[in-house]
């Protein structure tokens, strides 16, 4: 059985730093690259967290900088840096969530339904059935998206826990 190692991911050498990139995306789209937005980009890629839109906003307001963030800044934002290649959205339960996935390898995640943990892992076997699966149909593959959805330990045996009491 694989340890919790085999499933670890590295980091991916990227040409430009986060905020360099966002600012050539901006320039390309004539925008200007403002004190909130370069705020937001140096928080948000400063760490690899999966967070949404409103813990960012609060996380923002506890510093001393980010008292000022605004909430359809925060928001147009994030859709920004998912534009630029530097966040990635997922909706979990109706929630979107967002990681900062520029410069980490592709990986995948298993969903807690009953806690909403995200665990991420990369697997080399799952890269050779997505490989056999898109030969076997002729198709490119440029990228995926797994999210596989369950029950972590503590929730399973929380439940458990919890039925046990019900019968007693």
């Amino acid at each position: 059985m694989p340890t919790t190692s085999d499933f670890s991911l590295g980091k991916v050498d990227v040409a430009l730093t986060p905020r360099e990139r966002f600012e050539e995306f901006l320039q390309a789209r004539g925008k200007r690259i403002t004190r909130q937005r370069r705020m937001i980009v140096e928080h948000v890629c400063a760490r690899h967290e999966h967070f949404d839109a409103e813990q960012l906003l609060a996380d923002l307001r506890g510093t001393p900088d980010g008292a000022s963030a605004s909430r359809p800044t925060v928001y147009r934002t994030l859709t920004e840096l998912v534009e630029a290649g530097l966040l990635r959205k997922m909706v979990l339960g109706g929630r979107a969530v967002y990681e900062h996935d520029y410069g980490y390898p592709q990986h995948d995640h298993l969903h807690c339904t009953g806690c909403q943990t995200l665990i991420e892992f990369s697997s080399a076997d799952l890269g050779k059935i997505l490989d056999a699966v898109a030969a076997l149909h002729q198709f490119r593959a440029q990228g995926h998206r797994l999210i596989i959805s369950g029950l972590c330990m503590n929730c399973r045996s929380n439940r458990s826990r919890s039925r046990h009491q019900d019968r007693i």
